[in-house]
Order: structure tokens, then sequence, then C-alpha cells
């Protein structure tokens, strides 16, 4: 039997700070990251509802260390518990 093996382009870092999302559907909430990577976040949202897969959001890191940008993410994976976005440039 063959494993099957992870085919994630970028490689995964666990990161735990707050992002603040915007979208029409849900205004403003604010959530914690479970991992970030040069294409990507994963966001833990518990039982929040999320938009389907295909959405753009927005997003901002709240960190306490001044203005981060504003970033746009597309949702590519929603799973219990969690979305995960694709950073969009």
């Amino acid at each position: 039997m063959t494993q099957d093996r992870d085919k994630r382009e970028h490689v995964r870092t666990p990161l735990r700070t707050s992002i603040r999302l915007t979208h029409e559907s849900f205004g403003e909430l604010l959530v914690k990251t479970r991992d970030i990577s040069h294409g990507g976040v994963f966001l833990l949202t518990g039982d929040l509802p999320m938009p389907p897969v295909g959405t753009i959001i927005e997003g901002q890191v709240q960190d306490g260390y001044g203005e981060r940008p504003v970033v746009k993410m597309e949702i590519v994976r929603v799973s219990p518990g969690g979305v995960g976005l694709m950073f969009i440039e």
C-alpha cells in the first residue's frame, strides 16, 4: 500500500496570531491562525459562519506591532473548525 504524500506547494509553519476578517456576508470577525505558508493561511473559525469555497475575503493581522496591510484571500477549503485561504496578489 502506498502512502498519500502531502502535495502542498509551500511548507506550513505553525503560527498563532489574530486576524481580523472582513466580508459582506459576516461583517467583521476576529479569528486565530493555526499555520501559515508563503501561499496561504489556515484559520481556526470554530462554528462561525463562513462563506463558500471561492469567496474572496480580506484579512489583517492584529498583532500589536502597528498597522498591518490588508490582504485579499480566497477561501480554498472549509473543514470542521476552520478554513484554508490562499493569498491573492
